[in-house]
């Protein structure tokens, strides 16, 4: 009796999985993964594809993850040190790299100290637990990143949600959570969906005036915003005024793995006894903190690869706006094609692929319904004839579903 009970139930899972599957494709939200069979790059091959592809949806934002040194640095790290640490850090898993990548990334954010974890979804999720308890609240923009969303959820603070980017509901929103203890505006310094930048001044004005403490999550600004590629607490003048920085090396800075935070000595070193991803992962291979490391050397040394990026997006986006297309966000390389509707977003990028350009169709849930999109992401690799090629496929792509005329 029990296996056909046993059985019976798996399959009742089975059919309730099989239909959440026909769900997804039916709404035209399936998200399938193309197969690459190179390096990551601006000139890209994949499986089922001909010849060579134009890659514009990837994180690479400084090319640096097949850059030749940082390439290198990786190889080193893998010979004088292995493969892994087959240990967390405070059991025997910290090796001198892994202090001095903390140390150079401490430098580059011009903070007291870092602390690095696996990713930085670990980084948030670590994070707000440690740091906030009942008495104390967190404010957090309503389209903060899921990770940051997923790690205020594990904390007990009280939380509230203010709208996107409105001051006047975070004043509100301040004023609600006065008798807090301890109270963290938390934002994303640059949303990844829109590529639209927190106004990260008018935040810290607010903070200071009500008694709370600023975060900000720069994975997508990390590198290449700012004169000097800091994020967009430099570009925005108030790098002073933050208190707290979480970010990624799985972006901009070499793009394998890896996030960290940024912050007042204090509080990092208590990341260190109490986060639990920080605990109980494995610490980062060797490998992919050496390229890491080389990385932020190379962005330390000078900013010149970092302020390509800028030229690059303007070029991209006025070209495409002159086509006729609606570009959300400003200044970013986060470029959205805005479309509208999930099979339109799909079915565009795919006859992309066809023309040699590689894009990917953004919809519910990861943008809100209504709102698919086609993000393209604009890299220091890509040459001007590379904008030049996607943006004459998006027209012609364009033109046969009537996006544009």
């Amino acid at each position: 009796l029990w296996l056909y009970v046993l059985r019976r139930a798996i399959a009742e899972a089975r059919s309730v999985l099989e239909h959440e599957l026909e769900t997804i494709r039916t709404g035209g939200t399936w998200k399938g993964e193309r197969i690459i069979t190179s390096k990551q790059g601006p000139h890209i091959n994949v499986d089922g594809s001909r010849g060579d592809i134009l890659n514009f949806c990837a994180n690479n934002y400084l090319g640096l993850s097949s850059h030749p040194q940082v390439v290198e640095a990786g190889i080193e790290a893998l010979q004088k040190y292995g493969a892994g640490l087959s240990s967390v850090r405070f059991i025997c898993g910290t090796q001198d790299i892994h202090k001095d990548l903390e140390q150079k990334l401490a430098q580059f954010h011009e903070r007291e100290d870092c602390i690095l974890y696996a990713s930085c979804f670990d980084a948030n999720a670590g994070l707000f637990e440690v740091l906030l308890g009942p008495d104390d609240a967190v404010l957090s923009d309503e389209l903060n990143h899921a990770s940051i969303i997923d790690g205020i959820r594990l904390c007990r603070a009280k939380r509230f949600r203010y709208k996107h980017m409105d001051l006047n509901d975070l004043e509100t929103q301040l004023k609600e959570s006065q008798s807090s203890r301890l109270r963290l505006v938390v934002t994303d310094g640059v949303f990844s969906m829109d590529g639209d930048m927190a106004p990260l001044k008018g935040i810290c004005d607010l903070a200071e005036q009500y008694g709370a403490m600023v975060f900000i999550d720069e994975c997508h600004a990390t590198g290449f915003m700012g004169p000097r590629g800091r994020g967009t607490d430099e570009l925005l003048g108030v790098m002073d005024r933050v208190h707290i920085v979480n970010s990624t090396l799985g972006k901009a800075l070499g793009g394998a793995a890896g996030g960290y935070t940024v912050g007042p000595k204090p509080l990092i070193d208590l990341l260190r006894q109490r986060s639990r991803p920080y605990l109980f992962s494995n610490s980062l291979p060797p490998p992919v903190v050496g390229c890491a490391t080389r990385a932020v050397e190379l962005l330390l040394a000078s900013n010149e690869i970092a302020q390509s990026v800028g030229d690059k997006t303007m070029r991209f986006r006025n070209k495409m706006t002159e086509a006729g297309f609606t570009i959300s966000g400003s200044d970013h390389p986060i470029c959205p094609v805005m479309l509208g509707d999930a099979r339109l977003a799909s079915l565009m990028a795919d006859d992309m692929l066809k023309l040699g350009v590689y894009v990917i169709g953004f919809s519910y849930p990861v943008v809100p319904k209504g709102k698919a999109r086609i993000r393209v992401q604009i890299s220091a690799a890509h040459t001007d004839q590379d904008i030049d090629h996607a943006v004459d496929a998006f027209i012609q792509t364009g033109r046969k579903h009537g996006v544009v005329s």
